[in-house]
């Protein structure tokens, strides 16, 4: 019998993936519950397990952009295997996950896929034109789709000029789904919203001075730390409930009210930024704010976000004070309508009822779509983000409780 695999459903969406990698040979023996391949959205990497136990047939090489649903393999429960079993690939540099000796792709010997000829006749390019990211240099129906997306004011032949001053040393290295995704958003952000920015500073000795008090403690009892994104969170959600135009969104002529705080929180990953979601972060202690983030950040490192995980956010944290980043204008989330930047944390000299102070200070920074969000509700809830975390008994530190 054989058992048909199909390019699997990652969101509501998203119409096509493409395939990373496979993790087996055609003509291998795969068992129920392996995973064969690794496919990619533009918001995850999802891996494809074997629903049945047989020699497994590929049809769609890696590289390749698939419509969600199409079968890429089979796996047929009364053949027999034609090559040996092998662990997964941890190299893709193989259409079938396997060493450049594998057995030859089932897709013909020119460079060029059967959807790729089909998408190269119909954009009118040549193959000349095509820069192939495939097995051996192989042109694949993403490639195609990426050269016939290219402006048109540049023009191929321009186009082909650019390409020919490459040099030693240079490397062309086609872009991830989750990248071409990431630049879409940002562009989409800056073309269609109002966006402005709104800064202040922020003293943190208060909170400094209870992270110092209690963060062992914490750390001791619970195995996560005490650290400051609970605080910046619970500032962040306390503040929406608010100004509530900040937590909501544009839909067409129409404002939706969110009566949910879903909070993004963006983390940087070898694959690119991503923003998974900490969900009703207005109803969670500090405990499970960090238990909470603990759990996305591991989840984004390992590769393992989920469509539901980055979905529904109605108001995002980037921190780039981790890296070191003073000041900064973050780019809107889109629906969301506002984004809170955080900083590096200096001390610096302040003046405290008419005396000089070295305080720990850190500037903040919310941009914010104008069209839903007027200048002084933006400069408001910036302020009183500021004020909570200058006066933190106001965000009810529960966390005190049995230390």
């Amino acid at each position: 019998m054989i058992h048909e695999i199909v390019a699997p459903t990652v969101g509501e969406s998203i119409s096509e993936v493409r395939i990373l990698a496979w993790s087996r040979q055609s003509g291998e023996l795969v068992n129920n519950g392996d995973t064969v391949a690794e496919i990619e959205s533009d918001k995850a990497t999802v891996e494809v397990i074997a629903e049945a136990t047989g020699v497994l047939k590929i049809l769609e090489e890696s590289g390749e952009m698939i419509p969600v649903g199409k079968t890429i393999a089979q796996i047929d429960d009364t053949a027999k295997p034609t090559v040996a079993s092998s662990a997964p690939a941890k190299d893709n540099a193989s259409s079938n996950g396997a060493s450049a000796k594998a057995a030859p792709s089932t897709q013909g010997l020119d460079n060029q896929s059967p959807a790729a000829r089909k998408h190269l006749a119909e954009s009118g390019l040549s193959p000349s034109e095509v820069k192939g990211t495939g097995k051996d240099g192989r042109i694949t129906k993403g490639d195609v789709l990426a050269q016939a997306a290219k402006p048109k004011t540049i023009g191929r032949a321009a186009d082909a000029e650019i390409k020919s001053k490459d040099r030693p040393g240079d490397r062309r290295v086609p872009m991830s789904l989750l990248r071409i995704k990431i630049a879409e958003r940002l562009k989409q952000a800056q073309n269609s919203a109002a966006m402005l920015t709104t800064f202040n500073e922020v003293d943190l000795s208060q909170v400094n001075v209870l992270r110092k008090q209690f963060k062992d403690k914490f750390k001791a009892k619970h195995g996560v730390n005490l650290g400051y994104m609970s605080f910046f969170t619970r500032a962040c959600a306390l503040a929406l409930k608010e100004f509530e135009a900040v937590n909501a969104s544009i839909d067409g002529s129409d404002i939706i009210y969110h009566d949910y705080v879903h909070v993004g929180i963006a983390v940087g990953t070898d694959r690119g930024l991503v923003v998974p979601v900490l969900r009703n972060a207005d109803k969670l202690d500090f405990l499970g704010i960090e238990k909470g983030i603990v759990e996305l950040a591991v989840k984004a490192r390992d590769g393992k976000l989920g469509i539901s995980d980055m979905s529904g956010g109605t108001f995002t944290i980037t921190n780039g004070g981790v890296y070191g980043s003073m000041l900064s204008t973050p780019i809107l989330n889109p629906p969301q309508s506002a984004i809170l930047g955080m900083h590096n944390i200096q001390d610096r000299a302040v003046v405290i009822d008419g005396k000089v102070e070295v305080r720990p200070m850190m500037y903040l920074a919310v941009s914010y779509d104008h069209r839903i969000i007027d200048g002084k509700e933006a400069v408001s809830y910036l302020v009183a983000i500021k004020n909570h975390l200058e006066t933190p008994e106001t965000l009810g530190l529960d966390f005190k409780e049995g230390l």
